[in-house]
């Protein structure tokens, strides 16, 4: 699906954010519906630890926000949204530009809905993987959400 006017403004916007950008990690696509969103990670001067390689809090927080983000666009104003808990394992050192592919589903977004309505809060977990170009996974990340209906 591509980009609509309202999500490449808020990509732009958001690789902008001082917080983000410090990261080094940028948003590359966002469709028009929130539910998929792509990240790259290059390795440069400013994602680069002392011994060359992608820094891992680097890795980490371009990819931090982002469910977070998605669902906020996706639910409105009706939900509460936030980062509950979060694992990272590091694969390899990550020497070239790695990427991050989130998507969801209309399922998982009926099913968020259904659940905040009748229970008290909801736990999500999201498994993402940082990739390399032909695929490699250099880091595995499970992102715990709390939703909760207003």
């Amino acid at each position: 699906m591509p980009e609509s006017f309202k999500s490449r403004l808020f990509r732009w916007k958001f690789n902008l954010f001082p917080a983000y950008r410090g990261s080094g990690g940028r948003v590359t696509y966002i469709s028009d519906d929130f539910m998929e969103v792509r990240v790259k990670i290059p390795l440069w001067r400013r994602t680069r630890n002392y011994v060359g390689t992608i820094y891992g809090g680097s890795m980490y927080s371009a990819i931090d926000p982002i469910y977070m983000l998605m669902l906020i666009q996706i639910l409105g104003p009706d939900y509460i949204v936030w980062d509950k808990a979060a694992k990272i394992r590091f694969r390899k050192p990550g020497k070239d530009t790695l990427y991050a592919h989130f998507l969801l589903t209309q399922h998982e977004i009926q099913e968020i809905k259904h659940l905040a309505n009748t229970e008290k809060s909801v736990d999500r977990i999201y498994n993402l993987k940082l990739v390399d170009n032909p695929g490699k996974v250099y880091a595995q990340i499970e992102k715990t959400l709390y939703i909760k209906k207003k």
